[in-house]
């Protein structure tokens, strides 16, 4: 593994057409390769808009299953760039059940594998409960020809515990797929602090962790004026004491390259040892729901 690894994030606006998404996003890839990048991570869903804004059962035409014809498309992008990419997408693994998945696909075009998002939200306009069952493959780690890295998806990244299981597997980065966004009638009076609190809480799992974080958006409105969402972009990426090393606007498309220099893990974690520190012993009652 090199001290040194370059990753791409891809920050677009989605059409109503997945074929559309899928070129532009793959014109990303290429992009962000061409600019060095090594490891290359898409968007959450980034096939479509976001469907999950209403419980409509003609959506479930949009999953697929893994392997399939996008993991197909972007392993012949990973072979022709030599990178390492993240693709999120609605999966279909059998008949009437559906999980929101992150494939990992080698340089060589090998689906080195999958995460299934742990977290499902049931809030208004991100109604996932309706189309996603929760995973069932814990916080694996993949081990690739650009280095070990860790994937969690949207929900997850409000979750310490995913971002420790996940660093305690050895992951140099921790990728977080995402769909955030504002709704039309909280933007003005909540929609500085909630975009706040949405960095700060990845930044704290940088800094909790030893570890790089890299989360990236999607933006643009999508769905009716008055009741739609606006994403609020803001990719980023934080190195292993929470600074935020770089970072895409909040209301354009952006291909974030970003070079990470993995050494910096070693630094940190030798000055502020949390995980030397941690109460193993102590920790059991997290694995309870509430404490009486």
């Amino acid at each position: 593994m090199c001290d040194k690894l370059t990753i791409g994030l891809i920050q677009r606006r989605c059409s109503l057409d997945p074929e559309e998404n899928l070129a532009r996003t793959i014109d990303g890839i290429r992009e962000a390769a061409k600019r060095g990048a090594r490891a290359i991570c898409t968007q959450e869903l980034f096939r479509s808009q976001y469907f999950c804004r209403e419980e409509n059962h003609d959506c479930f035409d949009l999953a697929e299953p893994i392997p399939g014809p996008t993991t197909e498309a972007i392993a012949k992008v990973a072979r022709e760039t030599g990178a390492v990419i993240i693709a999120s997408l609605f999966e279909r693994r059998a008949p009437g059940l559906y999980h929101n998945t992150a494939a990992i696909i080698d340089s060589d075009g090998s689906l080195v594998g999958i995460y299934r998002k742990m977290h499902i939200p049931d809030d208004p306009l991100y109604y996932e409960k309706f189309y996603f069952t929760p995973g069932d493959l814990g916080f694996p780690n993949f081990n690739t020809r650009q280095g070990r890295i860790g994937v969690l998806v949207c929900w997850d990244q409000w979750y310490p515990e995913g971002a420790r299981l996940a660093s305690l597997r050895g992951a140099n980065i921790l990728f977080y797929p995402t769909a955030i966004g504002w709704h039309a009638s909280e933007k003005e009076q909540f929609g500085a602090a909630q975009l706040d609190a949405w960095r700060t809480i990845q930044r704290s799992h940088a800094i909790a962790n030893g570890i790089f974080v890299a989360a990236v958006n999607r933006v643009g409105f999508e769905g009716p004026k008055e009741s739609g969402l606006e994403f609020w972009g803001s990719s980023f990426v934080a190195d292993p004491l929470g600074q935020v090393i770089a970072e895409a606007p909040v209301d354009k498309e952006e291909t974030l390259v970003v070079e990470c220099d993995l050494r910096r893990m070693e630094e940190v974690r030798r000055n502020w040892p949390f995980l030397r520190d941690r109460r193993t012993d102590a920790y059991a009652p997290l694995l309870e729901r509430w404490l009486d």
